[in-house]
């Protein structure tokens, strides 16, 4: 047997050895050794995006879920881990539109057609790039089942889904208020806008009652959007404007009257406590003027630009008409008063692109249900989200849900299966049919045409734990164990999978939610690439190695706001360091031993010590990281090998190796604690120990450390 010489050189070992995981087929749960009754042991990877490489939150998110995977591997279970990536619409179509942009052409120019084609020569090309990544880090995925959001059979999954929802009747096609992005020209949803911080203005506006009494003063963060008013709402317990509700007002500049209405969703304590309401261009104004039946005047189009109802501003950016509406009011004697106001601006998650709410013939799933059912799988226990005080932050979406506008306004995407008469140009005449239909039902001679629009992407993503797996698959591998995320993607994912299991395959994907936690810089800010706050795990990879760079992570990851000190990293180098030079005496020890040993006897005192130290540390290890503890079985771990066995019984054994009475005994100890230790540890740093593993003398090991018993 050869014997482990030299310094630890991440380097030369880790390319090597993820290659020799590989080709074993390990990953693949089809081709381990267990029991015939053995139980499954699933996890769905969160899809990155094909736009997508490794930061920090990745190396965070796929080290606990490679930590989960490989123990519960160790253990015996049929374990599966499935990736994929996700097609990530809006943000592969803004990648190669700035690539087409650099070569001056416009998708527009292209056409629907050569441009998919180019999207697809990008995703050949670039796609996998955080795939490869994640194999630098270890992760121990079934890449045999790897799997992409517009891949055939994938594609097919969807496209019955959205069938199955109009044939249920939770599809509906209506114009509506939507979260609109000028830039990406598409809707979205409020799960996927940001916000920044913004210091702006409060302007606070005449409104003259018609019966020239007086007037009503509103305050407004938005004064472009009141030329499209129809309404000005107060509370209705709201004292102030008891006496005036039911009278119209004159609203400024556009001349038009307007009623003074009541309504419950009207803050007193904003402004002045009476609030414009324009349903054209708010979310909430939306719903008052549904309730009060007012009319809806447009007055910003999908550009971000005034339209012709915004009379003498058409054509204006709304930047500019701002600017120009508050010199007409001041003109007038109808500005008051402006005041310094700090708020939030809703931007896109993509582009960055200020959001303007507008109405838009979108397509909307009704949430009702859906989201009952949600709801209903974390009360009652079925799913456990952990730790649970994340809870809330479900239960208050799903409590106070929107219908979900699922169609976007791009070219990359699963496009709907809906087909429209193309004589009859009406928004009632089409049908909703996978195939295009050979004869047009309303017009009976035309050849219809199927809806430019697209799917949301979170669509597709909530489909992911069976959507395109093979029926034995479905039989074998659904439902999951565990999905392990990140706390952003709660609603935007998690609840979508949930409802999405129950509604199609009748069973909950999985049954527990592990929120992981968010490295943060170490000021405590948002890493972020674009501000040069982010820091990129590749390099630590590249310098330290994985195992280092996985201990340095999982070290510090012991609550949800990790800020990151890079010095854990260092930390994981000199342990990695520690356990190949302590390996390396112990082996020189044993390399005449063949057989596991079978059971132990201490003989000692430092014997007894060892022993009950370590089956201490295993009782803790195995405790802990099946309650989703990573931080503290890795500390615990550490201290129990560095301390405990190199520092105390490592220099014992010296002694008794020297006694004849005690020197086999001594090295069979040595050889069992190692072992264990590093089984232990290869959830946690799979590269050094499975290198080990390998000098391990003994005949009757398994090939690979990571399918031996835990």
């Amino acid at each position: 047997m050869e014997l482990i010489t030299g310094a630890y050189e991440p380097k030369e070992t880790e390319s090597k050895i993820y290659e020799q995981w590989e080709q074993s087929g390990y990953f693949n749960p089809d081709n381990l050794s267990v029991e015939k009754d053995a139980k499954n042991y699933i996890v769905y990877m969160p899809l990155p995006n094909v736009t997508g490489t490794l930061h920090m939150g990745h190396a965070l998110n796929n080290t606990i879920q490679d930590i989960v995977i490989r123990y519960h591997r160790m253990n015996g279970y049929r374990t599966l881990w499935l990736p994929g990536t996700d097609h990530a619409g809006i943000a592969t179509q803004y990648v190669v539109e700035k690539e087409l942009k650099k070569k001056g052409i416009s998708r527009f120019e292209l056409g629907r057609e050569k441009f998919i084609e180019k999207v697809w020569e990008w995703k050949n090309q670039y796609g996998n790039t955080i795939i490869s990544q994640l194999k630098k880090l270890g992760v121990s995925c079934d890449w045999s089942r790897i799997r992409f959001t517009m891949d055939e059979a994938y594609a097919k999954d969807i496209q019955n889904a959205f069938v199955h929802y109009h044939e249920k009747g939770f599809l509906y096609r209506g114009k509506r208020v939507v979260n609109w992005c000028p830039r990406c020209g598409t809707s979205l949803s409020e799960l996927e806008l940001e916000y920044k911080d913004e210091k702006s203005k409060l302007w606070y506006i005449k409104y003259p009652l018609t019966d020239k009494t007086g007037y009503v003063v509103v305050a407004t963060t938005r004064p472009e959007t009141m030329l499209g008013d129809t309404a000005v709402a107060v509370n209705p317990k709201d004292e102030r404007y008891k006496n005036l509700v039911g009278k119209t007002l004159l609203l400024p500049i556009m001349h038009r009257e307007i009623p003074i209405i009541t309504d419950d969703a009207i803050d007193m304590e904003f402004g002045t406590g009476a609030v414009k309401v324009t349903p054209a261009h708010d979310m909430v104004d939306f719903e008052i003027g549904e309730r009060h039946t007012l009319e809806v005047i447009q007055v910003i189009d999908e550009r971000g630009k005034m339209n012709e109802s915004a009379g003498i501003y058409n054509g204006m950016k709304a930047e500019e008409a701002r600017g120009k509406i508050i010199e007409k009011l001041k003109e007038e004697g109808l500005l008051e008063k402006e005041e310094e106001y700090d708020h939030r601006v809703a931007i896109c998650y993509r582009c960055g692109h200020v959001i303007e709410p507008i109405p838009s013939l979108q397509w909307f799933l009704k949430m009702n249900d859906l989201a009952k059912n949600a709801l209903d799988a974390v009360k009652s226990g079925k799913v456990k989200i952990i730790p649970n005080n994340f809870e809330k932050k479900y239960f208050d979406w799903l409590e106070n849900i929107r219908d979900w506008t699922i169609s976007r306004q791009i070219w990359w995407g699963h496009r709907l299966p809906v087909w429209f008469c193309t004589n009859q140009q009406t928004t009632e005449n089409y049908i909703v049919s996978i195939e295009k239909p050979d004869t047009c039902p309303f017009c009976k001679n035309c050849d219809m045409e199927q809806a430019p629009d697209v799917l949301d992407t979170w669509f597709s993503s909530a489909l992911w734990p069976f959507a395109g797996l093979s029926e034995s698959d479905l039989k074998n591998y659904y439902p999951g164990t565990t999905l392990i995320t990140a706390r952003d993607i709660l609603n935007l994912w998690v609840a979508r999978m949930i409802y999405s299991g129950i509604e199609f395959k009748k069973e909950l994907p999985f049954m527990n939610v592990f929120i992981n936690g968010t490295i943060l810089t170490k000021d405590g800010k948002r890493m972020s690439k674009s501000l040069g706050t982010g820091i990129d795990p590749l390099k630590y990879i590249d310098q330290y190695g994985a195992d280092a760079t996985r201990f340095g992570i999982m070290w510090q990851a012991n609550g949800q706001d990790i800020r990151w000190d890079e010095t854990a990293i260092t930390a994981g180098k000199k342990f990695a360091n520690k356990l190949w030079n302590a390996s390396r005496f112990v082996l020189q020890q044993t390399e005449h031993l063949k057989q596991k040993p079978g059971d132990i006897t201490p003989i000692t005192e430092a014997d007894k010590k060892i022993l009950g130290a370590l089956g201490e540390i295993k009782k803790s290890v195995k405790k802990d990281i099946e309650e989703f503890e990573f931080s503290k079985p890795l500390h615990n771990a550490y201290d129990f090998f560095w301390h405990e066995f190199c520092d105390v019984y490592l220099e014992t054994s010296k002694e008794q190796i020297k006694d004849e009475k005690l020197s086999e005994n001594t090295k069979t100890i040595l050889l069992h604690v190692l072992l264990s230790s590093l089984k232990i540890f290869h959830p946690f740093i799979p590269f050094v120990t499975e290198e080990i593993y390998s000098y391990i003398p003994l005949e009757n090991k398994k090939k690979y450390l990571m399918i031996e018993e835990w």
